[in-house]
């Protein structure tokens, strides 16, 4: 029955709803990787993933992806450790000896000095675009490995060519406010990650600055990155409860260590098969429908652009 009240109660605004991306990174690093995200979104609360272009399971992932379309795919742009889509004969700064810089401080370094032509940096993201494009993959959000595209000389590429390729949706890799981050994990295990979130925070300005000049929404409020290889089921249900109203995107690297993962660069190895556990706990799964948070993809916001406020401070 209808409340007899119900005409005097007005909506409530899509700002003020709870809405959840659940992403998972590194999507084609290796086959254990692909079988945990798709594990953990078959079974669990994971809306999306985002696919390298040239790792060494990209094909299994772009496979797994043709057959789960369920599940939201972005691109995982890559700039470091890892191999370029073009050719390394065209990008002679970019990926000298024919693989990008191993870290991303020799990358930024490099590219704050001028060492790194900006003309490469599109041509080569563009081509990972495109090859993913190519494959019949329907492009939902952008974001990349290690959070290079943070840099603002990176993210104005970015951002021209999610305009390009239709895509609304771009990450800023770091936590709001992240003063109240850092002071909140000064003294625990994310300690060193929630400085590097803090550092972040001049960029992640300007980068929402430049979504706004090329009429693209507001990036989705970002979570996970302090607890990144530090999630409990304490931490993570807590995490989860503390989500604020508005849309906003939680980075998870679920996956299984198979060999393939010994051979890459990554410090997350057995925390994955953790992350996996987490994502489709029975307990994750009750907290998520009893809390009111809403599970969404990252192209199920578009809708809401025109409501959607970057108020996070």
């Amino acid at each position: 029955m209808r409340d007899s009240n119900s005409k005097f109660l007005m909506p409530i605004p899509h700002f003020l709803m709870r809405r959840l991306i659940v992403n998972a990174d590194d999507f084609g690093l290796t086959a254990g990787i692909n079988a945990g995200v798709i594990e953990a979104h078959t079974r669990g609360i994971l809306t999306s993933a985002s696919l390298f272009a040239n790792a060494p399971a990209t094909g299994d992932a772009i496979a797994l992806a043709q057959r789960t379309p369920s599940l939201a795919v972005g691109c995982h742009l890559t700039l470091v450790d890892g191999h370029p889509v073009l050719p390394p004969s065209a990008l002679p700064t970019l990926a000298p000896g024919g693989s990008f810089r191993p870290t991303w401080a020799a990358f930024v370094r490099d590219l704050v000095f001028r060492r790194i032509r900006p003309d490469e940096i599109e041509r080569e993201l563009t081509a990972q675009l495109r090859r993913l494009a190519g494959a019949g993959l329907q492009l939902t959000h952008l974001d990349s490995h290690k959070h290079v595209h943070a840099c603002p000389r990176v993210f104005a590429i970015v951002v021209r060519l999610a305009s390009q390729f239709g895509i609304r949706t771009v990450r800023v890799p770091c936590e709001r406010p992240p003063v109240a981050v850092l002071r909140q994990h000064a003294f625990g295990a994310g300690a060193r990650q929630a400085v590097e979130n803090a550092a972040l925070a001049p960029w992640a300005a300007r980068d929402r600055a430049l979504l706004r000049a090329h009429g693209l929404p507001p990036a989705p409020q970002f979570l996970g990155r302090v607890l990144t290889g530090l999630f409990t089921p304490a931490a993570f249900h807590a995490l989860l409860r503390s989500v604020p109203d508005g849309t906003s995107e939680l980075m998870m690297h679920p996956g299984y260590a198979d060999a393939a993962l010994h051979q890459v660069r990554t410090r997350l190895r057995r925390q994955r098969a953790e992350e996996v556990a987490l994502l489709t706990d029975l307990s994750t799964l009750e907290l998520v429908n009893d809390s009111g948070l809403r599970l969404m993809r990252p192209d199920d916001i578009v809708g809401l652009d025109s409501e959607r406020a970057d108020f996070h401070v």
